[in-house]
């Protein structure tokens, strides 16, 4: 209990961040078993209050000037659950079954982490001394939302499994889905080393 003891409020709203996250995944398998569940569309909530959690957290502890020894670590594990296994699972559970698209959506996880991996061993480096980083290298793994918004409005115009954008083929003995490539896009720009200013 000494460890929760010593989350401050930003720490909570991190937390919070992951549990959205969670839920999400939660709702995507229980689809993946029974595609006539209710709230699957709450999946297209939860993900974007993860991404609000994950702003405010900063905000909040940049604001009240506490953070906690854990804070980077909270907030790179809350996004690599919320931003990158949550939407991969979210294109398995909508149709993106096929072996290809299974390799695509784990290349996208692996991009995820490693962007997050070298984010954390470089911030004191690319922060100059100064205790704050002035650009990111490669797009954060938060951008991975876009993916989600698009699978939204395909869910909702009812454009899932056989019906989804960009159609399916027969790469040898496996099924592709042209849609995964934003997966690819996504994850390889993660791992990029294109410079995008800090706000």
């Amino acid at each position: 209990m000494s460890m929760i003891r010593s989350f401050v409020l930003a720490d909570i709203i991190t937390l919070a961040n992951a549990g959205f996250g969670m839920a999400a995944i939660f709702l995507c398998l229980n689809h993946v078993t029974d595609t006539r569940t209710t709230y699957f569309w709450a999946v297209f909530i939860l993900l974007p209050l993860a991404l609000v959690c994950d702003v405010l957290d900063g905000f909040v502890a940049h604001r009240l000037k506490r953070q906690s020894l854990l804070g980077a670590d909270l907030d790179s594990l809350a996004d690599i659950v919320s931003f990158g296994v949550a939407p991969a699972v979210l294109g398995f559970a909508l149709g993106l079954q096929g072996m290809w698209d299974a390799l695509i959506l784990i290349y996208f996880v692996s991009c995820g982490i490693s962007r997050l991996a070298r984010f954390n061993v470089t911030a004191a480096a690319l922060s100059g001394g100064t205790g704050k980083v002035k650009y990111y290298e490669g797009t954060p793994i938060p951008s991975s939302i876009i993916i989600v918004v698009v699978l939204g409005i395909a869910f909702w115009q009812g454009r899932i499994d056989h019906l989804l954008p960009f159609g399916s083929f027969r790469i040898g003995a496996w099924i592709f889905h042209p849609f995964t490539l934003l997966y690819a896009a996504s994850g390889s720009a993660m791992i990029s080393t294109f410079r995008i200013p800090k706000p």
